[in-house]
């Protein structure tokens, strides 16, 4: 057993999470670069919770120039288990409408200028990302969800754009009707690649805020309408975040779905070869099989 933290990254619209007893914005020191802002701190009803806005309170970061490997390090130097990421998305279908919300468990990954792993030259490693969320997680945030009164689907698959740009017609309609995918995002790669990596259980709850731009009855994308349907869902993912340590728990056991032993037998580099610089930088995401 060992103590469950909560650690939750916000997307667009949520820059702090309420009701957290003794809260504290910590600066949390990262080999992989500074984190995109501190990281709040503190309990809710008992069980450990961190929080860090991903694009910086403010909204510095553009999804291109989030530090994710930063990011995702610092949450495990805290102690995070289980991380919870909320984001906006677009969706590509009818029934998946702007105010609902989608339990993403599949990703397509269309990104190209982020660095999408803490291995490399000088110690190699290969994790499955098969199934790149916790299924356990990811029930937990479908049932809070729905004790929240959000229309919720559970199950989805996530197109991760680079943006910063919107989608084209052509590439909307493709996603949706050549490749499956059910919403589009720009955040959540490589987010979830590295937290397998880093041996932390991974839920995406994306946010509906728009059809992206397929839908014939609703055109391009209008970020003004947007930002009126996120300014609800935000209202929405808090309340879906407070019912999470209930269901959760204080105490935690190991993941049922390995998500906590994801580098068991992924680092292929032979002890005598590796890089000592590269082995210190991973001290907090793979100490655990590095020694």
């Amino acid at each position: 057993m060992s103590d469950t933290m909560i650690a939750v990254i916000g997307g667009s619209g949520i820059y702090d999470i309420d009701g957290l007893a003794d809260a504290t914005w910590q600066t949390v020191d990262s080999p992989w670069g500074t984190p995109s802002d501190q990281i709040l701190t503190g309990t809710l009803n008992g069980v450990k919770m961190a929080f860090l806005p991903r694009h910086g309170r403010g909204h510095v970061h553009s999804p291109t120039t989030v530090p994710y490997r930063a990011n995702i390090d610092a949450l495990k130097r805290l102690g995070a288990t289980d991380v919870v990421s909320i984001s906006a998305c677009g969706s590509f279908r009818e029934n998946m409408a702007p105010g609902d919300f989608v339990i993403v468990d599949q990703f397509i990954d269309r990104t190209f200028a982020r660095e999408k792993s803490f291995f490399g030259t000088g110690c190699v490693a290969h994790v499955s990302v098969a199934h790149p969320t916790c299924p356990r997680l990811s029930e937990a945030c479908h049932t809070a969800a729905k004790d929240a009164g959000i229309n919720v689907h559970m199950g989805g698959t996530y197109l991760a754009m680079e943006g910063p740009q919107f989608s084209t017609l052509a590439e909307s309609k493709m996603y949706r009707e050549s490749w499956g995918a059910d919403v589009i995002g720009m955040t959540n790669m490589p987010e979830a690649k590295l937290a397998r990596e880093a041996e932390l259980c991974y839920a995406s709850v994306a946010m509906i805020t728009d059809y992206d731009s397929w839908h014939p009855d609703h055109g391009e994308v209008d970020v003004t309408e947007i930002i009126k349907t996120l300014m609800g869902n935000s209202d929405k993912g808090r309340d879906l975040v407070k019912r999470l340590p209930a269901l959760l728990g204080a105490e935690r056991e190991d993941c049922p779905h390995g998500c906590d032993k994801a580098l068991e037998f992924a680092v292929m580099t032979a002890p005598e070869k590796r890089d000592p610089v590269l082995i210190a930088k991973l001290d907090a995401v793979a100490g655990r099989v590095l020694g």
